[in-house]
């Protein structure tokens, strides 16, 4: 694809985006969901997750009486931990990332947004030997693989994994989540979930990750096109991904392209 071509393919699928995978769809699942004018806030157990897709030409002291509402939202409910507001970077104002440090938010590592056809990523990638991929959450007791499962993305990542979470979004989302591993001699060696988004063309993939001595084998690829695969035959055509610098490559090689950035602002009860 030419560079002029990817330039117009990239901006169609940001137009795609802003319009399927932006507010309602990014709330399913949640125990709670209510409005504040151009926001739309969920509750998850003890997490709170703010977004919007136009704050409404919002700027100066009425964005930061938004903000301060919405951490007032949250600090009011007593068992509300934590709650992130998703930003991107093509959005406006432009000053919002800024008003959110102000008011005591901090932004955690930003991500970039990958999309594109799921039949860019199906083909099937060769396994090094001894290694095998498994669907974990179909079975009648998927609690004993999933804590192998957040074992692995906690070795992958460095950082906490709670099967105890893992489970609680596998219930919420029982018919549209699927969470894939990667096993070697009876080790869960990579995991990663797939998850459908009623009423858009999408789904997208979430919390790949291979434990640091299997990497480089394409693995996580392989896990990628399994993925893919299954999207394709639950009727998604496009396949969306917040990346980490880690796994940009391998889905830009792949055919995703990136349309935009996302920066997690987080705000945590003192």
């Amino acid at each position: 694809m030419s560079g002029r071509h990817t330039t117009q393919e990239a901006h169609r699928l940001l137009t795609e985006y802003d319009a399927q995978l932006r507010e309602a769809a990014e709330l399913t699942g949640a125990t709670t969901v209510t409005r504040d004018g151009p926001l739309w806030r969920g509750t998850y157990g003890d997490r709170g997750f703010v977004t919007c897709r136009d704050l409404g030409h919002l700027t100066g002291p009425a964005l930061d009486e938004l903000i301060t509402r919405t951490i007032t939202y949250y600090a009011t409910q007593p068992a509300i931990a934590s709650f992130e507001w998703k930003t991107r970077g093509h959005d406006l104002p432009a000053d919002l990332p800024d008003r959110l440090a102000q008011h005591g938010l901090h932004a955690e590592e930003p991500e970039t947004v990958m999309l594109g056809e799921a039949s860019l990523l199906a083909a099937p990638v060769p396994l090094p030997q001894g290694v095998s991929l498994r669907r974990i959450d179909s079975q009648p007791d998927p609690m004993p693989d999933l804590i192998r499962a957040a074992a692995a993305q906690e070795r992958a990542f460095g950082v906490p994994f709670s099967p105890a979470h893992l489970a609680r979004r596998l219930q919420a989302k029982r018919d549209l989540m699927e969470i894939w591993v990667a096993e070697a001699e009876g080790e869960i060696i990579c995991t990663g979930r797939l998850e459908l988004i009623p009423g858009t063309a999408f789904a997208g993939i979430w919390g790949g990750g291979t434990v640091p001595e299997w990497r480089g084998q394409g693995i996580y690829r392989a896990l990628v096109a399994q993925r893919a695969r299954s999207a394709l035959a639950r009727g998604a055509r496009y396949l969306h991904s917040d990346s980490t610098e880690f796994s940009r490559p391998i889905l830009q090689r792949s055919g995703l392209l990136p349309i935009t950035t996302t920066t997690p602002y987080i705000w945590t009860r003192r």
